[in-house]
């Protein structure tokens, strides 16, 4: 005798989880949370548990049909009951065979539903979170709730479902059956299962560790191949890196998943072997002892044999129900860790009621704005990033009393040294975060009222690092209007002054640009990043810096491309290069998150002060 596929599933699977979980203590309503999302899947979900008990009774009917094939057909010697049992055997096997595709087919549309609507949820929530939520979270750790967590609390989920409704009717209508058949060998059998459930508890315990560190290990290990395989990180090696010592370390990384990969194999296989050795005894012990009943006549031939089937059929379940509770509160813990990150409220947040930002060109008013970056417990998850216990955050305000008029059309320029708030204006500008105290309006409308769709549509960024995805050149284009058609993308890219280049490449606008845009040169990112612009052609522009670490080439190219972008449009430019902004009607010079000079180019160079400071400095070759 050898131990059933559901044992083996059963055990292996519940050793895999770390039995820390048994002592977690869960938030309160978690359960009901996770009764929430089965309500969409409540009919399959009903039909699943009827198969499922089916397939329970199907389990123990066979072995009495034996039984009663042998001790009504075999032994008297009568054909047609053989013949008729028979049928009825195969005709069972045939409904178990149907029940087992449809309960699988039910099980995949609710767990992989489930997968749906949690990784929809997550990804849409974490999408509007802040930028300092970004800023913080490990990307690996984000992605593993999307992913892994996600899966995780799908597997569990379907397979209590079914594993412990399962479980519990095979065990009771064997133990039904057995005790019916022979008390006597029943309990006998029973004061086995000790073997079974001891060598579980202190296998479980070993795998466990070994599996977390085989993760630990694996984590290490992908960790360092995503940092060298991206575009950035595959450059500082090559620049820096020592081939010898990159693939030295990698090996021992390799080398310490493959052993923890083969002890676990081991201790499995070990573990396993002592399981089918303690079924072989359980075995011999019903013949044993059931054949001696038998001779004696106090057993039937076909109880013996059908008494042998179902005791092969008990220990999987009341083994698998031995680790019911680990497996629950694995699945509570999984869901618990998706809660945690849908429970961390956006700071940003559209309002109840929003009002739409006119279109046409609008003007910019800040009133009494200032503003603190939030405190981490308010933006992100300590489980999402590495942060110390004892980190102490800065609270102190990086923007005071601002107060800024910008008319619709003109051009401000922001200068100063850095740190002194220049990007983090702009953010507020952005609707990125949220003034701490006063307010930012665009066209009248204070940015919290505003809508969010309207927002977008009206202000347009462009950063010193133009970001390009891992895409087409028309793609990358498109995703400031989807569904532009390709003559306005042409008109966008020669007022950029980079349609020559598009043609040039090897697929025009197909050509794919590399990972985060990899494969063009700054200049020509930023370029692209501007025909984006035009292609959204918003009534405000915000430049944070966009001819910064460019040469004089392509400085030239791109501030033509900056005139064309700013033409008509209200515009705040963030400036380290004082030579572009010359030409602005207000220049507002920061220091320290306020405001210390306001003026235009010649009445601040007659002012003196900072301003005059700057540019003496920039200027004085």
């Amino acid at each position: 005798m050898t131990i059933g596929t559901g044992m083996r599933g059963a055990s292996v699977r519940s050793f895999a989880k770390d039995p820390s979980v048994r002592d977690h203590r869960l938030e309160a309503g978690t359960a009901r949370r996770v009764a929430r999302y089965g309500r969409p899947f409540a009919r399959d979900i009903a039909a699943y548990l009827v198969l499922t008990i089916l397939a329970g009774v199907l389990v123990t009917a066979v072995p009495l049909l034996l039984q009663r094939i042998i001790d009504d057909g075999v032994v008297p010697q009568v054909r047609e009951v053989v013949i008729r049992l028979g049928i009825v055997v195969a005709a069972l096997a045939v409904v178990e065979s149907v029940v087992t595709v449809v309960t699988r087919w039910l099980g995949s549309r609710i767990g992989e539903g489930l997968i749906l609507d949690l990784r929809t949820e997550v990804f849409a929530h974490v999408l509007r979170q802040p930028i300092a939520f970004f800023t913080r979270a490990q990307t690996g750790a984000l992605v593993s709730r999307l992913n892994s967590d996600v899966i995780g609390a799908q597997t569990a989920f379907t397979s209590i479902l079914s594993g412990l409704v399962s479980n519990v009717v095979q065990m009771v209508l064997i133990l039904a059956a057995l005790f019916s058949m022979s008390w006597q060998i029943t309990l006998l059998a029973l004061c086995l299962l000790p073997l079974f459930l001891v060598p579980a508890r202190v296998m479980g315990a070993r795998l466990s560790a070994l599996t977390r560190r085989q993760m630990t290990l694996n984590a290490d290990m992908y960790t360092r191949t995503t940092e060298r395989f991206n575009v950035a990180g595959a450059l500082l090696v090559r620049l820096f890196g020592r081939p010898g010592e990159e693939d030295e370390e990698y090996e021992v990384r390799a080398r310490g998943v493959r052993d923890a990969g083969v002890a676990i194999s081991v201790n499995r296989v070990v573990f396993m072997a002592g399981l089918g050795l303690v079924a072989s005894l359980a075995t011999a012990l019903v013949y044993g002892m059931g054949g001696l009943m038998a001779v004696a006549g106090q057993l039937t031939v076909g109880t013996l044999v059908a008494m042998a089937a179902l005791l092969s059929r008990l220990y999987a379940p009341l083994t698998a129900l031995s680790n019911v509770r680990v497996d629950i509160m694995t699945a509570l813990v999984a869901f618990e860790r998706i809660f945690e990150v849908l429970d961390l409220r956006p700071l940003v947040r559209e309002a109840e009621h929003p009002q739409e930002i006119p279109q046409g060109p609008v003007g910019i008013r800040l009133r009494d704005v200032s503003f603190t970056y939030p405190p981490a417990d308010e933006v992100s998850l300590a489980s999402l990033e590495q942060r110390p216990e004892a980190e102490t955050e800065d609270d102190s305000p990086v923007l005071q009393g601002i107060d800024v008029d910008v008319p619709a059309g003109a051009m401000v320029a922001l200068v100063g040294p850095s740190g002194a708030g220049k990007t983090t204006l702009t953010s507020l500008i952005a609707r990125l975060y949220d003034p701490t105290t006063g307010s930012v309006q665009i066209g009248g409308v204070d940015l919290r009222e505003a809508s969010m769709d309207s927002l977008r549509r009206t202000v347009g960024v462009v950063t010193q690092e133009a970001h390009m995805f891992n895409d087409t050149v028309r793609a990358n284009l498109r995703y400031a209007r989807p569904g532009v058609p390709d003559d306005e993308i042409w008109s966008a890219l020669r007022a950029a002054r980079i349609d020559g280049l598009v043609a040039r490449l090897p697929d025009g606008l197909d050509t794919v640009v590399g990972d985060r845009g990899h494969r063009l040169s700054g200049g020509e990112k930023q370029r692209l990043a501007l025909a984006r612009l035009l292609l959204k052609s918003p009534a405000v522009v915000v430049l944070d810096e966009a001819t910064a670490h460019l040469d004089s080439e392509s400085e030239v190219a791109v501030q033509r491309a900056l005139d064309e972008a700013l033409s008509g449009r209200t515009s705040v430019v963030i400036a380290h290069r004082l030579s572009t902004v010359r030409d602005a009607d207000l220049i507002l010079v920061m220091e320290r998150g306020r405001i210390v000079q306001r003026g235009t180019h010649a009445e601040l160079l007659a002012a003196g002060g900072l301003y005059r400071s700057l540019h003496d400095t920039q200027f004085r070759d």
